[in-house]
């Protein structure tokens, strides 16, 4: 179906539904000779796969990857690399109560307007089950990016529903199921997410993501610019309302002179423009900031109509992520890598032999903070 690919020199085509027998995906465009394993995606894999804690679903999925083809002898080939990852704990009948009828919120209504058909088992192809194709190229990425730009990609939760997160450190992100960037509120974090379940209702999110060490110069202007490719993959994640890059909409309150980022030759003075300027790379960190819309499936009571257009009330059972959210910050990661090696590869066919007598400019000037001062009217971050 149209729109199950990503990236122009590195093209991701993923797969498969939610209860199929499995889902995966083709990487077209890996270059050759990078040492490649299963081994290399699994903990990504693993840091998003469902049932890891109370506060997501408990469908218990080892998501084990197969590595198919596109690797001889441990290193890529060039040619296409297929990843299938197998389904193991469908539940089905959980589903058959909405076959009739269209959840709110859900991509129910518009599917069967769109194709005549649907697969209503744990939404098929709209499910979020399908972000595990797109972890694992993201993966594949990360490690070449890494390997040859000294490229990192990091994400973390920074709200949760309500509840604002303070930063405080990387180390504590794979410390806690959350990905909080703050081992103090994992506390309170749970207690919300208890009493969230127990009343049936669901929340948002917000993920921000970093990429540090990306050369000055990748992304393409007007049509292909770097950011608006960010943004066009980051909103084809299930749930994904909004995308920052920078200072995003905080940019509005802000003066010319408070947002415009001055450069001196010991290096850029702010980071407003998130890393990107006229849509190319600045040698800056790449910030990018998703907000995440409440779980569609939910088992409060909720009208709607049925496929005859009558109206009824639907609830849905299953096992359902209170908050999508909280899995969210793996897949954000590999998003943002899948755009960044497709604008590296980019980059390399038509520039890759420009050289300028202008230095590049160090990244960030010492001890100069490079975000923007929280807005008055911003709420208070979780405190522990």
């Amino acid at each position: 179906m149209p729109g199950s690919s990503l990236g122009k020199l590195f093209t991701v085509t993923n797969f498969g539904e939610s209860h199929g027998p499995a889902i995966g995906c083709v990487i077209d465009g890996c270059p050759p000779g990078m040492a490649l394993s299963e081994v290399d995606i699994q903990p990504d894999l693993d840091r998003r796969k469902p049932g890891t804690s109370r506060h997501v679903t408990q469908r218990r999925e080892e998501d084990r990857v197969e590595i198919l083809s596109g690797v001889f002898e441990g290193k890529t080939t060039g040619t296409p690399i297929a990843l299938l990852i197998r389904n193991e704990d469908q539940r089905s009948k959980d589903y058959g109560t909405i076959a009739e009828a269209f959840r709110p919120g859900h991509a129910d209504y518009t599917y069967w307007q769109k194709f005549g058909v649907r697969d209503y088992r744990g939404g098929g192809r709209s499910s979020a089950r399908l972000t595990a194709p797109t972890v694992a190229a993201g993966a594949v990425a990360k490690k070449w990016l890494q390997a040859r730009f000294g490229v990192a990609v990091r994400g973390y939760l920074a709200q949760l529903g309500p509840n604002r997160i303070a930063f405080e450190s990387w180390d504590a992100v794979p410390a806690n199921p959350f990905f909080a960037p703050n081992a103090s509120v994992v506390a309170a974090l749970e207690a919300y997410m208890d009493q969230l379940r127990k009343s049936g209702e669901s929340c948002g999110a917000r993920i921000n993501v970093v990429a540090s060490g990306v050369p000055v110069g990748w992304g393409e202007p007007i049509y292909d610019r770097l950011d608006a490719a960010i943004a066009h993959a980051m909103m084809g994640l299930n749930a994904v309302k909004g995308v920052e890059i920078g200072a995003g909409f905080a940019s509005v309150e802000q003066l010319g002179t408070q947002h415009s980022d001055e450069i001196t030759p010991q290096g850029f003075l702010s980071n407003n423009a998130g890393g990107i300027l006229g849509g190319i790379s600045t040698g800056q960190d790449i910030t990018v900031s998703i907000a995440i819309k409440p779980t569609s499936s939910i088992r409060l009571d909720r009208r709607t109509i049925d496929q005859a257009g009558e109206p009824v009330v639907i609830n849905t059972h299953g096992r359902h992520d209170p908050c999508v959210g909280i899995r969210a910050t793996p897949i954000a990661e590999a998003l943002l890598a899948l755009v960044l090696i497709d604008h590296a590869l980019l980059h390399r066919a038509q520039c890759g032999d420009v050289a300028l007598p202008t230095r590049a400019v160090p990244a960030r000037a010492t001890g100069v903070p490079l975000t923007p001062a929280p807005q008055a009217d911003d709420p208070e971050p979780l405190e522990a």
